[in-house]
């Protein structure tokens, strides 16, 4: 399949996996920071195999729908963090530790126990896969190194820049390996700059340029204020304390939501050299299902501050916490309503 040149569609990562996978009220109880082999409902020798099968409806859901870059839909992690994180030397994770959470909660998570060295490949054939099983352009996420540093006790560095350095090196190692097995786009999952804008500025970015330094693009770095099913009631008007910055990071593309908490898009005039992959499904439990129109009326909002040439549509932030029927109505809207944009453009 040939990507659009115009207003291309894609999702931020997960997909709803299904509940014969997964244990969902376990899912949906917490945001899992370490190893979790309660939440497969499959037998230790048949898991690979049924995440396979797995991946391949969560990637046919998004074909169907009409989504023209796709993910593996992240159906074998616990969390966007976790398959990453534990595939690495110098992590422990059967001996966890306490790290605030986003909100500030102690939250149980791996310790950093010695030097940060990847151990081996941890998504690199599930890229191979989801190559194998699509002619869509694809799709492969990584935490990025200063969220991921945010999720981990760190008892070896001492330092955070030090810490979130030396994830970025294995980042950008396994990004590299990604791109070889052929996937088209490379992204970074950013939410907790968000929330520590001061350690953002200082070392963040630094540490997402170290992940993404000689990487080929397109690559993204995700920023959020956080999942809609951990944050139902967002307050309309919310505004990001750290975006403008990454007019000074290498990736390309930059991901932001904006549906749910109705963002004030003048934001976008400060990022002039990026593509924005606009969050346009609010994935809020309370909300329904988008019509057509009014995703592609959200998309043209943006489009006082950014050309349609510099947006991805997308949702504003991953599916997985979603009824899967629910999540496959909302990427089918996404994608009629960029082609309704694209109709009234006078592009196909």
């Amino acid at each position: 399949m040939t990507i659009p040149k115009l207003l291309p569609t894609t999702v931020v990562g997960s997909y709803p996996p299904p509940e014969w996978l997964v244990d969902r009220e376990r899912l949906t109880k917490a945001v899992a920071r370490n190893k979790d082999d309660a939440l497969w409902r499959v037998p230790a020798e048949l898991l690979a195999g049924a995440q396979d099968d797995a991946t391949k409806l969560a990637v046919r859901d998004m074909e169907d729908a009409g989504i023209d870059i796709v993910t593996d839909g992240e159906i074998r992690r616990e969390s966007y963090g976790t398959r990453f994180a534990l595939s690495l030397d110098g992590i422990d994770a059967d001996n966890p530790g306490e790290a605030p959470g986003r909100t500030g909660k102690p939250t149980l998570v791996p310790r950093i126990t010695g030097p940060i060295k990847r151990r081996t490949a941890a998504e690199v054939r599930d890229a191979q896969f989801l190559r194998s099983i699509t002619g869509r352009g694809t799709k492969i996420t990584l935490p990025g190194p200063f969220t991921m540093m945010r999720q981990l006790k760190d008892d070896y560095y001492g330092d955070q820049e030090a810490a979130a350095m030396a994830i970025a090196e294995q980042i950008n190692a396994e990004l590299k390996d990604i791109k070889a097995a052929g996937i088209d786009v490379v992204q970074l999952d950013e939410p907790w700059m968000q929330s520590w804008p001061d350690d953002a500025g200082s070392f963040g970015l630094k540490a997402i340029n170290r992940a993404l330094e000689g990487v080929p693009g397109p690559t993204v770095v995700h920023v959020c204020f956080g999942y809609a099913h951990v944050m139902p009631n967002k307050p309309k008007g919310l505004a990001y304390k750290f975006l403008p910055e990454f007019e000074g990071c290498i990736a390309t593309q930059i991901s932001i939501e904006t549906a749910q908490p109705e963002l004030d898009l003048h934001v976008l005039e400060a990022l002039p050299s990026k593509t924005i992959m606009l969050g346009v499904l609010d994935l809020a439990v309370s909300a329904a299902v988008e019509t057509p129109e009014l995703v592609a009326a959200r998309i043209e909002k943006a489009f006082a501050f950014v050309p349609p040439e510099r947006i991805v549509p997308a949702p504003d932030c991953g599916m997985k916490y979603m009824p899967r029927q629910v999540a496959f109505g909302k990427l089918k809207a996404l994608a009629d309503g960029a082609a309704l944009v694209r109709k009234r453009l006078g592009s196909v």
